[in-house]
């Protein structure tokens, strides 16, 4: 699979928001949230858009790959909701950082930045692209019903990127899908028209928390096992598990599965809560900025999210 990380950038909005000031306005608790999550505190979107954290991940991203937007051949988007319905929030980005490339969103919850690795793999593979732009982010506390103490607690904001260039490193990646709307899911914003008889929700998340649970410790394990299986390389071989940062318990109970130690997995959640398809380039773009990684370090990315997706990839930095 022709492709490689050559540069990673990611923001957060400036205010944070801690279990005790979140304690003043739900019933909840510092303990009650900490341990059942691993979560102490988040980033939350006060006067910034989406556009705002993802404009400034991608010109991180641009600047350390050594390149400037105008050599782009393609722009990937994850994201659950962009600042517009239309246009894609890859478009708006397009403008924002001066490129002139094709660009699009993609839709995945929050496996939906494995889904936009294997999509530019695609074009890598049928060498239509020489360097893509790969984001994603989203605006999770803007979805909240911030009256639901088990779900307003588990989400902040956040949006992360990462540069591909032509390379051999992009080992194995594996998608499924499996379609189940009453796991999880967000209604639509509704319109006004006059002749729709159909019942107007709120656009909050909901979220059977068991479900997810269980759904996300077996699905990494297996889908883990799987890329390492297709790209011929053991578990234990790997250096690094870059997980989808949903909560502290559900990355213990996988690695625990899989027998890999907890210093190999990365984790950034209890200073970021689940930001949804953004929480693995974040995690990725710290790691690599704090000199973590070294040439050759075996990495897996894993995810899943609403659908239900998942997704899991091999890559070698």
């Amino acid at each position: 699979m022709r492709a490689q990380i050559i540069g990673t950038g990611s923001c957060l909005p400036e205010k944070i928001v801690t279990n005790d000031f979140l304690s003043t306005i739900v019933d909840t608790s510092d303990e009650w949230i900490s341990q059942r999550t691993g979560i102490r505190e988040r980033a939350v979107c006060t006067d910034e858009t989406l556009t705002d954290l993802l404009t400034q991940a991608a010109n991180q991203a641009l600047e350390r790959a050594g390149i400037t937007a105008q050599e782009l051949d393609l722009i990937l988007c994850a994201t659950i909701r962009g600042d517009y319905i239309t246009p894609s929030q890859a478009c708006v980005i397009q403008k924002e950082i001066g490129a002139s490339c094709p660009a699009m969103d993609i839709s995945a919850a929050c496996t939906g930045f494995i889904y936009a690795l294997d999509v530019a793999a695609g074009y890598f593979a049928r060498k239509k692209v020489k360097k893509v732009l790969v984001l994603a982010g989203d605006c999770m506390t803007r979805m909240m019903d911030w009256s639901d103490r088990s779900t307003c607690v588990l989400f902040g904001d956040g949006a992360g990127a990462v540069v591909l260039g032509e390379g051999e490193n992009l080992m194995a990646i594996q998608l499924t899908a499996n379609g189940n709307v009453d796991v999880l899911n967000i209604p639509h914003v509704g319109g006004d028209s006059p002749f729709d008889k159909l019942p107007k929700s709120q656009s909050y998340l909901s979220m059977n928390g068991k479900e997810v649970y269980k759904f996300a410790v077996s699905s990494m394990y297996r889908d883990v096992q799987t890329v390492c299986d297709q790209a011929g390389v053991k578990v234990e071989d790997v250096d690094w598990i870059v997980p989808h940062q949903a909560n502290l318990r559900i990355i213990e109970a996988a690695a625990h599965k899989l027998k890999v130690s907890g210093e190999k997995c990365l984790t950034g959640i209890e200073n970021l809560g689940n930001t949804s398809a953004a929480s693995i380039p974040i995690v990725l773009d710290r790691a690599n900025t704090e000199g973590k990684f070294k040439a050759g370090d075996l990495l897996v990315l894993t995810a899943f999210g609403a659908g239900l997706t998942t997704g899991a990839c091999v890559l070698r930095w």
